[in-house]
């Protein structure tokens, strides 16, 4: 077994199984030594705990099947719908745009198969980090596009047809990570840039609510904004942290406690999973 702070891993997002009384941890594995270069798989990490984890057992490797991508398979998620589970995640090639794409299984330590032969997030934009949202019975892919691309980033919604293999309308923009007075420019080789990082949305008090993650004065941080329904305005607020860390996602425990997963500290080789009640 392994143990949570041995685990280095980035964008830890946690699968609740309470049929079967256990976790699966998904994020960011096949990680290069000391940078935050990745190689072309998805793995994922079951527990019955939170703190003692087993071996990682590989769900998705594209090698084995001549995929587009062949690095950086970074920010797995996987939501459960229409009975079956879906791997939304970010990859990269050269000469290719990082991009999210879908894949589906009927486990949630299956192995994963596209449900399309390209990326779900339009073409020719350099997009991370989709997660899913449904919204008046609608499926949608929300993501970012990248500063890397647009200086200032950005969080877009895109409806999708019921099966997720292809878009069912345009894409919505929903803010710029500028739109949150906590957010400030990158420093370093990167001035005027600002970025936004691992959306993930959730319902309470009859608002859509989103955690994301960008930066204050170089620290990676978890941001919070609402809206009345998804493609509304959104109000902006700030962390509830203080430390390093971020690209965080929520999930209940088998205990009905509510929880936050992200990664801290946010430097390589550095990085493990924590949880917290939020």
């Amino acid at each position: 077994m392994l143990k949570r702070e041995n685990i280095r891993i980035r964008d830890p997002f946690i699968l609740t199984d309470k049929e079967n009384g256990c976790y699966y941890m998904y994020g960011t594995t096949a990680l290069e030594k000391g940078t935050l270069a990745a190689r072309n798989t998805f793995s994922v990490y079951k527990t019955y705990d939170l703190e003692s984890f087993e071996e990682p057992k590989v769900i998705f490797n594209g090698s084995e099947i001549g995929f587009w991508a062949d690095r950086d398979f970074w920010a797995p998620e996987v939501h459960k719908y229409n009975e079956k589970y879906y791997l939304f995640g970010s990859c990269k090639a050269e000469g290719k745009c990082r991009a999210t794409q879908i894949f589906v299984s009927d486990t949630p330590d299956g192995i994963f198969k596209p449900v399309s032969d390209k990326p779900i997030t339009p073409e020719g934009w350099e997009c991370l980090d989709g997660t899913f949202f449904v919204e008046s019975g609608i499926p949608y892919v929300v993501f970012s596009h990248e500063w890397v691309q647009v200086k200032d980033g950005e969080i877009w919604a895109m409806p999708l047809k019921d099966d997720l293999s292809a878009p069912a309308g345009e894409p919505i923009l929903l803010f710029k990570a500028s739109d949150n007075p906590n957010v400030s420019e990158l420093g370093g080789t990167a001035p005027g840039n600002y970025v936004t990082d691992g959306p993930f949305l959730y319902r309470e008090d009859g608002k859509v609510k989103m955690i994301w993650s960008s930066f204050y004065k170089n620290r990676y941080l978890v941001l919070e904004a609402e809206a009345d329904s998804l493609l509304s305005e959104w109000r902006h607020g700030g962390s509830r942290f203080d430390f390093d860390g971020g690209h965080a996602m929520l999930f209940e425990t088998l205990d009905g406690k509510r929880m936050i997963s992200l990664h801290r500290p946010n430097s390589a080789n550095n990085e493990r999973p924590f949880f917290y009640e939020y």
